[in-house]
């Protein structure tokens, strides 16, 4: 990924962590990892660093792991105190059973072999160590229109531009196959109704676009309708997050 990308993402993702309910949620993640104090635990794909921040405040000992050095350039300078490693969810930089937990927010959508991603993390964790996943169900968007079709076509171009859109409906099978014990998964509904989320939308409608699945003017439109419900409090978007977590036998 190139710096301005980066750059441009580390802003999407500082302005998601604001968004209402965002804090709740991580913590949320944080309790499913039941770490005793002092316990070694992996966010994968860290970003920008914040949840191994606020894992640090809890009295764990985190560290993060992310692929794009951009990213770790700018969390180790927002978290100069904390560990940041260059790695990946299919090549971790650790020992075996060196870890307590895993947490990854948002990262097995993109990966294109979840079943390597999760046999990685069982070499990591410690027997008993919880693994806790958390993601969005990109192909399950939804969005008020008086043009469904386009909604429709506007929504799976955008899955359809993902590794693994339906990633997060998956997290529970996928961890059951891997063997791992006392899976759980549970479902989070997002619901924005302001114009925070046009930019979120405009982005759709770029990704179909540039796939050839509709044309500018008609996509356009589309999203003048989007700025209109915007402006006036009409505007329905809903997205749905599934949170998934485990022990390892």
């Amino acid at each position: 990924m190139s710096t301005s990308a980066t750059d441009s993402l580390i802003q999407r993702l500082d302005a998601a962590d604001a968004m209402p309910g965002a804090a709740e949620l991580r913590t949320h993640s944080y309790e499913l990892l039941h770490l005793p104090p002092g316990a070694s635990v992996l966010d994968v794909g860290c970003g920008s660093g914040r949840a191994v921040a606020e894992l640090a405040a809890r009295g764990a000992c985190p560290i993060g792991v992310d692929p794009d050095q951009r990213m770790l350039d700018v969390a180790r300078t927002r978290w100069p105190a904390l560990d940041f490693r260059s790695g990946s969810a299919q090549a971790l930089p650790l020992p075996d059973e060196s870890a307590s937990g895993y947490r990854a927010d948002k990262v097995f959508h993109e990966i294109a072999d979840p079943a390597a991603a999760l046999a990685e993390a069982e070499r990591v964790l410690v027997p008993g160590g919880r693994i806790v996943l958390l993601d969005l169900d990109w192909d399950a968007v939804v969005v008020d229109s008086d043009d469904p079709a386009t909604t429709r076509a506007i929504v799976h171009a955008r899955a359809d531009a993902i590794t693994n859109p339906q990633a997060a409906r998956g997290c529970r099978n996928m961890l059951l196959a891997s063997g791992f014990r006392d899976v759980t998964v549970a479902g989070r509904l997002s619901i924005f109704t302001d114009e925070r989320m046009l930019g979120l939308l405009t982005r759709l409608t770029e990704v179909a676009v540039a796939n050839g699945e509709l044309d500018r003017e008609r996509t356009e439109a589309w999203l003048a309708e989007q700025t209109e419900r915007a402006g006036s409090g009409r505007l329905m978007l809903a997205i749905p997050l599934f949170v998934a977590a485990a022990t390892r036998p």
